[in-house]
């Protein structure tokens, strides 16, 4: 039997359950006990550490983390962890597994989960993992499929409203703009000493050490995006949400009660009970809502966001033609126009980059192209201005991007100053320069380029951290309070030069016979 023909009728297992039901550690272990497995996950933050804890298991030659912006690849890997975007669609496996599968839903990227759903396997095993909603629609996709629920092991409560000064230690705040996590962090810091932030534009370097402040319990309190409910564990007892309104990239709506339980369940670990809430500008939640969520009863997944594969690369007309195809099977609907068939549009419309695309391998070449994520987010008309640049480079001269432009490019990232805004924005740009630099055949020198890009990567990703620490920890006021909730006595020191000191930190100074507080 040939290994494709194996892997279609290999067994699939769809493990299904609640937030914080282990099913991703399940997976890994169930991964670790085949001699070679590839993992899909949703983020890059949880591909990374994946592959940190899968490595610490098998050794650093015998894995490989694959993302758009990172590829760590020793000669020869047995375990491939990967974002769902980025698995390597030729290497076969003897365990393969999906996680957050509900994700084929969504409207930006649902499209690609539901591929890999439905097209990749492992030749000894197949695991989707995600939430009970998905159930019903996985039944009739895939109808020998075994289902194995995850029930939660500890209790999920509602605790009502709460104002952000009276949340209890070891909270997570959830917000859905970066102004407003800004907003409530201050807020926190000024009455309880600081928080750690976490947002899905953090770099994983960034996010790491953000978390480890919270871990650590430098600080009990983290604000984040709702980037917190995927996969992203930390010891939070209790979830508040300061709004429960959110940009889906399409418009402003209230979250869905399955989006709210997605992380809400973040809150209790283990057999540790947790509790949920709204606080801030938050509109208490409905008893239907309350009881939905502390039973995990959501409404089922019915469609599945779809996009054709079979695409015909003979032209870009009809390669456009193919895009455009609608499926033939029940439960599935043709997905929304992403970035890159908004970047396909504008080439289609610009005759001299059409005029540089005559053969299919240069159709499939450009598309690859348009398939460069708006990591910058500026406007559309910038993002395919940007890929306009790039398919002309790969189709004229030598086919490769000019490395003096490229360099270009990486030294407007450089600067370290800024504020935490402009560092951001400066992440961003590389994330999509360090994409370009993952593309093995863009650049001549790509792996120069690519230790380049992250090399600046983590300089601003440092830099990002000590502005959000500074900006949002009052590492003083936190000591003191983290001493005096736990009732315990606090060491206090007179410096030769008359600095007073607290638990190590600098309060003041005598000058005389006054105390002077520092400011």
């Amino acid at each position: 039997m040939s290994s494709r023909a194996a892997q279609r009728s290999s067994p699939v297992t769809a493990v299904l359950g609640p937030t914080n039901t282990g099913k991703t550690h399940y997976a890994v272990e169930r991964m670790l006990g085949h001699a070679g497995g590839m993992i899909g996950l949703p983020l890059r933050l949880l591909a990374r550490e994946i592959y940190d804890r899968v490595r610490l298991r098998a050794g650093d030659h015998a894995v490989a983390l694959v993302t758009g912006e990172e590829k760590i690849i020793p000669a020869k890997p047995r375990y491939w962890v990967c974002t769902v975007e980025a698995m390597p669609p030729d290497i076969d496996v003897p365990f393969l597994a999906i996680d957050e599968v509900q994700l084929a839903n969504d409207l930006e990227r649902g499209h690609i989960f539901t591929d890999r759903i439905l097209h990749r396997r492992g030749f000894e095993e197949t695991l989707l993992l995600g939430a009970g909603t998905m159930r019903g629609i996985l039944e009739r996709m895939l109808p020998r499929t075994t289902f194995v629920s995850r029930p939660r092991l500890s209790k999920l409560s509602y605790a009502g409203q709460r104002k952000l000064t009276r949340l209890p230690p070891r909270s997570a705040i959830v917000a859905f703009t970066a102004e407003m996590v800004y907003t409530v962090a201050e807020l926190i810091r000024r009455q309880q000493g600081g928080a750690a932030v976490v947002m899905g534009a953090l770099s994983p370097r960034t996010r790491n050490a953000q978390v480890a402040l919270y871990q650590s319990g430098e600080v009990d309190y983290i604000v984040a995006t709702d980037a917190i409910g995927m996969g992203l564990n930390m010891d939070v007892d209790h979830v508040a949400f300061a709004s429960t309104r959110k940009f889906d990239g399409f418009q402003f709506r209230h979250l869905t009660p399955a989006e709210i339980g997605q992380v809400a369940g973040r809150a209790g670990r283990y057999m540790n009970d947790g509790t949920f809430g709204v606080s801030g500008e938050a509109e208490p939640f409905e008893q239907d809502v309350i009881d939905r969520l502390e039973n995990h009863n959501f409404d089922s997944v019915r469609v599945l966001q779809w996009r054709n594969r079979e695409l015909d690369f003979r032209s870009l007309d009809v390669l456009r033609k193919s895009l455009g195809i609608l499926p033939k099977q029940d439960g599935l609907t043709r997905a929304q126009n992403a970035s890159d068939v908004d970047a396909l549009e504008s080439l289609c419309r610009d005759d001299s980059l059409r005029n540089l695309i005559v053969s299919a391998k240069d159709v499939e070449r450009a598309w690859e192209a348009c398939q460069i994520p708006d990591y910058r987010n500026i406007s559309p008309a910038e993002h395919a201005h940007l890929v306009g640049r790039v398919i002309h480079f790969l189709h004229t001269g030598k086919g490769f991007i000019p490395e003096d432009w490229f360099a270009q490019q990486l030294s407007y990232c450089e600067n370290l100053e800024g504020g935490i805004d402009t560092l951001s924005t400066r992440i961003s740009h590389v994330r999509t320069w360090t994409f370009i630099a993952n593309r093995a055949d863009w650049l001549e020198a790509p792996f120069y380029w690519q230790a380049r890009a992250k090399e600046i990567e983590d300089r601003l990703s440092d830099v990002l951290h000590e502005r959000l620490t500074n900006r949002f920890i009052d590492r003083k006021t936190s000591v003191l309070i983290r001493r005096l909730a736990k009732k315990e006595g606090l060491m206090s020191s007179v410096e030769e030069d008359g600095v007073i000191a607290v638990e190590g930190e600098a309060i003041g100074r005598i000058t005389g016979l006054s105390f002077v507080p520092d400011p």
